[in-house]
């Protein structure tokens, strides 16, 4: 009565992406609000946490709910922090922290965004960017034939 007729050429689980069906090879972990979970959560994407959690994570996106409450070692990408967290936490992209945000614990960040009322306690370190190979100042370099030349000249 209420369903979408599909060609009958299409499977329903082909392409069809909402809130309740992800996309195929989403790792996505949502810990909801009233709910308590103590463990480890690896390899996701992305994690939300409304409830309540002692974990140890590794994520590449990392969402603290306003009514979230995180401890333990966090290692992610970027995090966005409504609620709050504590622990050991490296972030290695962008650490947000929103208008009712709480960080405290040991924080490492590349880059960090404050918005008004958020707050930020403990030991405090930037994470200095990585330089590329190519970007490295270049070291001048003599041949091999141009220090035989040198030797050569000394010699006479």
């Amino acid at each position: 009565m209420f369903e979408k007729k599909l060609p009958d050429n299409k499977n329903p689980d082909d392409g069809i992406v909402d809130v309740f069906r992800p996309a195929k090879g989403s790792a996505k972990v949502i810990i909801g609000n009233g709910v308590t979970l103590k463990g480890e959560i690896t390899k996701a994407d992305e994690v939300q946490i409304d409830g309540s959690a002692d974990i140890i994570i590794n994520t590449d996106n990392l969402i603290i709910g306003s009514t979230g409450d995180l401890k333990g070692t966090i290692q992610t990408d970027n995090a966005d922090v409504w609620g709050k967290i504590d622990g050991d936490i490296k972030v290695s992209g962008t650490l947000t922290i929103q208008e009712q945000g709480a960080v405290s614990g040991t924080v490492e960040y590349q880059n960090l965004q404050i918005k008004l009322g958020g707050k930020i306690n403990g030991e405090i370190k930037v994470i200095d960017k990585i330089k590329k190979i190519t970007d490295a100042p270049k070291k001048e370099t003599t041949s091999l034939q141009d220090s035989n030349k040198k030797d050569q000249s000394n010699t006479v």
